[in-house]
């Protein structure tokens, strides 16, 4: 079938060996400022109690899995190494966003406005995030990860593409996943597809 996706492009030694001293996923989702922040507002409780059972996880559950598959729109946020955010927009058919395993998201990159602030951000700092939407039923779903551009495997390039959809695919978007979280569904306005 190829080459595993997570296995694809080429990291540095150091960035492997960051990935495999990954922080439980409550450490990943609030920085120690953010959990001294909730401790002083009354939440802290709650969210620790909700990390000791279980309710972060870098595993993707089988309704993630379907709901990212579900997508024909994401927002996809990056930051320079000196912490300039950036958020962009990606989108595709329904099911662009692949799931190859529980750990990864993958996704074509479109051809754009050229701008390549994502793609620059990425060659810097690998720590992302992912924004998924579901207007229509309320929902929205959290992933934080490091990810990376490859460009120059042609394999990968065709277990993303859509055959279907007549963009050019520029590169791809491998995102691994350090932790997830459904967001609250409290103030999502209800809209539909026209």
């Amino acid at each position: 079938m190829g080459r595993d996706l997570r296995k694809s492009g080429r990291r540095s030694p150091e960035k492997t060996a960051a990935l495999s001293s990954e922080l439980p996923p409550d450490e990943v989702m609030f920085s120690a400022t953010a959990r001294a922040e909730q401790a002083r507002r009354g939440s802290r409780e709650g969210y620790a109690r909700a990390a000791t059972k279980g309710r972060f996880r870098r595993e993707l559950a089988d309704e993630v899995i379907a709901f990212i598959a579900a997508r024909d729109s994401a927002y996809l946020a990056t930051a320079s190494v000196k912490g300039q955010p950036y958020v962009q927009h990606r989108g595709g058919p329904a099911g662009f966003l692949r799931v190859p395993d529980r750990r990864t998201v993958a996704f074509a990159d479109y051809t754009g406005n050229r701008q390549y602030i994502s793609a620059g951000n990425l060659a810097e700092n690998e720590r992302a995030f992912l924004f998924l939407m579901d207007y229509a039923e309320g929902r929205r779903l959290k992933l934080w990860g490091r990810a990376r551009v490859v460009r120059d495997e042609p394999e990968l390039l065709a277990r993303v593409a859509d055959p279907g959809y007549g963009a050019t695919i520029e590169q791809a978007i491998v995102f691994r996943v350090l932790a997830w979280d459904w967001n609250c569904s409290q103030h999502i306005p209800r809209l539909v597809p026209a």
